[in-house]
């Protein structure tokens, strides 16, 4: 595998059509929402979770791709994996509940283990002391949380079950004078009728160097980041799509150029009329709200854009 020589940040646009993006367990699973602004908002946590199931799916059994963070899964027996790998006294390993390296070396040894083993841990890093201690590593890849370009209105709607879950639930249906209530259970599902998500992303080739995350590490993230949403369906989440991914290279390790001053050449506005009117423009007041993707367009400045910076329009 190349090393990955070149620094990259990223801008990563998605959305979606009557579903709920990202729950939000403290609030009886709302979507989550800024609640200044009403923008949407999906977590970075929830975002690198898809990352690791197309992963899991596309890559499943190959060297090198195993994830370390599963659903269900304990982490101190991913790390004893890396205990196991390095140490001859395999018996002494396998009982013993916790466990810290003997020396720097060893303490390296077990982190090259987990990277070399782990997409996710090469590409996000992880805090992986926990009793049997392989250490902390620092990932190259950090994204941020996503927010919908515009306000969005969560909508709550009612539901029903046509079964009841036992006896005593049947017979308390049994008991109200509607008989069309007979086995029918209420229950709530909660959707954004249609929002249009952005989300940053970086990547840095320095810390990549620690990892070894590589080249074919960063083609396998930009797949993952494109066909994510297509092994994620579910009744919340019927129609999510990606819809643009736009990466800035760097020819150099450490940038050409600070991340923002890049990101804030790519908008995206309601096209009305043929015109783009950018969020904040006090013509969108009135207009009727968005519900697809083309009612939007994304725009990337090219003009002057600094010297030794290459844009990719990857979607």
């Amino acid at each position: 595998m190349t090393d990955l020589a070149n620094r990259f940040d990223f801008v990563f646009f998605f959305d979606v059509t009557n579903g709920n993006p990202n729950g939000d367990p403290d609030a009886g699973n709302l979507p989550r929402l800024d609640p200044e602004t009403n923008q949407g908002l999906v977590t970075d946590v929830c975002l690198k979770r898809k990352i690791r199931n197309y992963a899991e799916l596309a890559k499943g059994g190959e060297t090198g791709f195993g994830i370390y963070v599963q659903e269900g899964a304990i982490l101190n027996e991913q790390h004893r994996k890396a205990y196991v790998a390095i140490r001859p006294d395999m018996e002494k390993v396998t009982k013993e509940k916790k466990l810290n390296p003997q020396s720097d070396e060893e303490m390296i040894k077990l982190r090259r283990f987990m990277c070399d083993n782990f997409f996710d841990v090469r590409t996000f890093g992880a805090v992986m002391s926990t009793g049997i201690n392989c250490g902390q590593v620092r990932g190259p890849v950090q994204m941020t949380f996503a927010r919908s370009v515009e306000p969005v209105v969560p909508l709550e709607i009612s539901i029903t079950r046509m079964a009841a879950t036992n006896e005593k639930e049947k017979a308390e249906n049994l008991t109200g004078d509607d008989e069309r209530t007979e086995n029918r259970t209420m229950g709530r599902k909660h959707i954004v009728p249609y929002g249009l998500y952005r989300s940053h992303g970086f990547i840095s080739a320095k810390l990549a160097e620690r990892t070894g995350f590589s080249e074919t590490d960063l083609t396998f993230l930009w797949d993952a980041l494109t066909n994510m949403f297509e092994h994620d369906r579910s009744a919340a989440r019927g129609e999510m799509s990606a819809r643009r991914l736009i990466a800035f290279k760097h020819d150099c390790a450490l940038g050409k150029a600070s991340a923002h001053v890049l990101f804030d050449r790519v908008t995206a506005g309601r096209l009305v009329d043929g015109e783009v009117r950018l969020p904040g423009d006090s013509r969108l007041d009135n207009l009727p709200p968005a519900r697809s993707f083309k009612d939007y367009r994304i725009d990337i400045d090219m003009a002057g854009i600094p010297e030794g910076v290459e844009m990719l329009d990857l979607i």
